[in-house]
């Protein structure tokens, strides 16, 4: 594009979307133009941290301005579809929409359709930009010989509050093993390079917000579970959720084995909870082990500071925006795409249907978009 600085329109600017502001800045060569939020608190906090942004009054405003030359959609879950479909209607610009794309089975298609109409939809899957998980998704395929098995396990704390405390219902959230866990599928299809044939797992609230009350509701999202996937390459895949376990020394925690050896991933969490009597956060660590010659070689993979302090994903934010800019510019590819989005949740959504009713799930060859 001609424009010497991208400007991005910001629909919703809660937690993540103030992370999301914090990393553009970091950019160099974009900045936030306009910002839609519609809680007063959230969008004060927001404007302080993109001072020349303008606050507008509805999305068809945002899109109304000359100046936004992208959109990054980070409002609660069961909105996505419809501020798609608002966009792909009044101004087709590009896009990068927070994870989930959808939420419910019944949006399916229409999320399909909306991301046609799209010059360019990116589907804001951070964990894969990592540094450690990168790092680990580069040697896989070289450390094991080929991947037979993959483990992905995440260790960490409660959800955090939102405005409205729409993370608390699978209604507005679409379900943890569709809020939470979208990530994890993305990377199993991702590293793999594969596509799921099969979902079994078990999952459940144990501890976490059950005292609870909205009005007359109570929370009925999940805090932990497992899930195992069958992929159409013969690989298996697991996964390992537990949200009341913030005192772990590594939040994530990956796993890949092969013929040749195995290989793992280990990474820290936010680095503002790490309590501070305990000193230096720890630094993310890739392990290779092959099987011959036995024995370990630790990489230790540290994330600038300054991306640490910027968010709660390792830095990763950060370099999904400097990719999704470059290919608004023209200089790159998309690299997750609609059906990268649309698989994640038909996992997720799986894995909580075979919870329910306590089944396996087969998922048809080529159910992604």
């Amino acid at each position: 594009m001609a424009r010497t600085s991208i400007g991005y329109g910001i629909i919703g600017s809660g937690m993540m979307g103030q992370e999301h502001i914090r990393n553009i800045a970091l950019l160099g060569d974009a900045h936030v133009a306009a910002i839609f939020e519609p809680d007063p608190g959230m969008l004060a906090k927001s404007l302080a941290l993109a001072p020349g942004a303008r606050a507008l009054g509805s999305i068809a405003e945002l899109l109304a301005a000359p100046d936004v030359d992208c959109v990054l959609i980070a409002s609660p879950n069961h909105r996505h579809v419809e501020q798609l479909e608002e966009i792909a209607r009044v101004r087709p610009l590009p896009v990068l929409v927070e994870k989930p794309l959808f939420t419910t089975a019944e949006d399916e298609q229409r999320a399909a359709a909306v991301g046609r109409r799209l010059p360019l939809l990116w589907v804001a899957m951070e964990y894969r930009y990592m540094p450690p998980v990168a790092r680990f998704i580069a040697e896989a395929g070289r450390a094991t010989g080929g991947i037979h098995m993959l483990t992905v396990r995440e260790h960490r704390y409660p959800f955090l509050d939102k405005v409205g405390a729409w993370n608390r219902f699978e209604r507005t959230s679409g379900g943890t093993f569709v809020e939470k866990c979208c990530h994890f599928f993305d990377l199993m299809r991702l590293i793999l390079k594969a596509d799921p044939v099969r979902v079994m797992a078990s999952g459940g609230s144990a501890i976490n917000h059950r005292d609870e009350r909205y009005g007359v509701e109570v929370p009925d999202i999940w805090d932990h579970g497992y899930a195992l996937v069958d992929f159409d390459n013969g690989a298996r895949a697991m996964l390992e959720l537990c949200m009341f376990a913030e005192g772990s020394r590594y939040q994530e925690e990956i796993s890949a084995v092969g013929a040749a050896g195995k290989i793992e991933c280990l990474v820290p969490g936010p680095t503002r909870f790490w309590p501070e009597h305990l000193g230096a956060p720890p630094v993310a660590q890739v392990v290779v082990s092959p099987r011959d010659p036995a024995g370990p070689r630790v990489l230790d993979i540290p994330v600038d500071p300054a991306l640490l302090a910027a968010g709660d994903h390792n830095g990763s934010t950060f370099y999904q925006h400097r990719r999704f800019v470059d290919a608004v510019r023209g200089a790159g590819p998309v690299e997750v795409s609609l059906d990268d989005g649309h698989w994640a949740v038909l996992m997720g959504l799986a894995a909580q249907r075979s919870a329910r009713e306590g089944r396996a799930i087969d998922l048809p060859r080529g159910a992604g978009n």
